[in-house]
């Protein structure tokens, strides 16, 4: 895939957004898709509907995301976005799963197509792309958007990892060469208790498979911090021998007790003040360029309980809507001023059909976060 449009400068702070639910199905952000079935992610969906999930993905893959939205985001300043994508993008051989059922090669062939458009979309205006591999083979986190809900087995097999760093590698082959390409996160969310070691080594086997297509001037490798300290990481793939590598954290405040029972001058206090202090400790300690590659303005657990236990407590339930407007925007003003102090942030994410919260759009046109950016 070759593209001779003119290089886009990179943009030194990134102000993104996810297309989440589009390459990697999510059932809270699309649950029409899923009405009638009793799957729960993307490798059930496909093992339930059969030979009926390729025309029903394809439809999804074409109106989800649409070039118009490229246009919109960029309309309105935003000027990169993160895009997430499973190991089966480049269509089988891929290593199996019980959870595949019979078919050993069951994902919906034909992404790799939507990727390709969505590289032309964001060259036409002028947007950077993350791409980010967030469901791995084997499932690194047990969460939904990891491909297999309830599995976490990625880091039990050399075969999980390696074709892990291979699709990473390919994906470096095919769209290093593109203007728009700004980095690739080597792995979303993996669980707190893979063994940080292991992770380190995956990690710098991934850097290793990226540039050796992608030129260090040019190509951000991405790593997530797997939901533990910053400081498991201090001295870590640092220059000279490691450039331009981005270290990404994901904040939100609806996935703990003590966040559901926290009121909203809690939430923003977290957002403003503890945070903001973790951004500089991140910045004094690290010493690597940092981004947060998920926020969103989602408060209440309830709207993506797939896999979250209640009971939901929501700080914004005995509100009327002038209050409730008011607290979105300051909890959006709040975060968004942490976190303008690293490299950037990407919201998650840009769409979702029943939760304006988490719908960067709707978030928007709800006059809760800015109208330009």
């Amino acid at each position: 895939m070759t593209d001779t449009s003119t290089q886009p400068t990179s943009p030194l702070h990134l102000r993104g957004v996810n297309l989440g639910g589009w390459l990697v199905l999510e059932k809270w952000m699309a649950p029409s898709l899923f009405e009638g079935l009793a799957a729960t992610d993307e490798t059930t969906w496909c093992a339930e509907l059969g030979p009926l999930a390729s025309e029903r993905l394809r439809a999804h893959w074409d109106t989800f995301i649409t070039r118009e939205d490229f246009a919109w985001l960029a309309g309105v300043g935003i000027n990169a976005v993160r895009i997430p994508v499973g190991h089966w993008i480049f269509g089988p051989p891929y290593p199996y799963h019980p959870k595949y059922g019979a078919n050993p090669h069951l994902f919906v062939e034909g992404g790799l197509d939507v990727l390709d458009r969505a590289f032309a979309w964001a060259s036409e205006f002028g947007l950077r792309v993350l791409l980010d591999l967030h469901a791995a083979p084997g499932c690194q986190n047990g969460f939904d958007n990891g491909g297999i809900m309830d599995v976490v087995e990625w880091h039990t097999k050399e075969e999980y990892l390696a074709h892990s760093v291979l699709v990473l590698g390919r994906l470096a082959e095919r769209y290093g060469p593109q203007p728009a390409l700004y980095g690739i996160e080597v792995l979303n969310e993996p669980r707190w208790d893979v063994p940080t070691d292991l992770l380190q080594g995956y990690y710098l086997r991934a850097y290793d498979a990226i540039r050796a297509h992608c030129p260090q001037e040019r190509v951000a490798v991405v790593f997530h911090d797997g939901f533990r300290s910053h400081r498991e990481y201090l001295g870590f793939m640092q220059p000279p021998q490691h450039q331009n590598v981005l270290f990404d954290i994901h904040r939100y405040q609806c996935f703990s007790r003590e966040d559901l029972d926290m009121d909203i001058h809690g939430h923003l206090r977290k957002a403003g003040v503890e945070w903001g202090q973790e951004a500089q400790d991140i910045g004094r300690e690290l010493k690597l360029p940092t981004i947060v590659g998920e926020w969103s303005l989602g408060l209440n657990l309830e709207v993506v309980s797939l896999w979250a236990e209640g009971p939901y407590d929501y700080a914004l339930t005995n509100m009327g809507e002038f209050q409730r407007n008011a607290a979105y925007r300051a909890y959006g003003a709040a975060q968004l001023l942490t976190y303008e102090q690293y490299r950037g942030w990407f919201f998650w994410s840009y769409r979702t059909e029943t939760t304006p919260e988490w719908c960067f759009r709707e978030c928007v046109e709800r006059g809760w976060l800015p109208s330009r950016f």
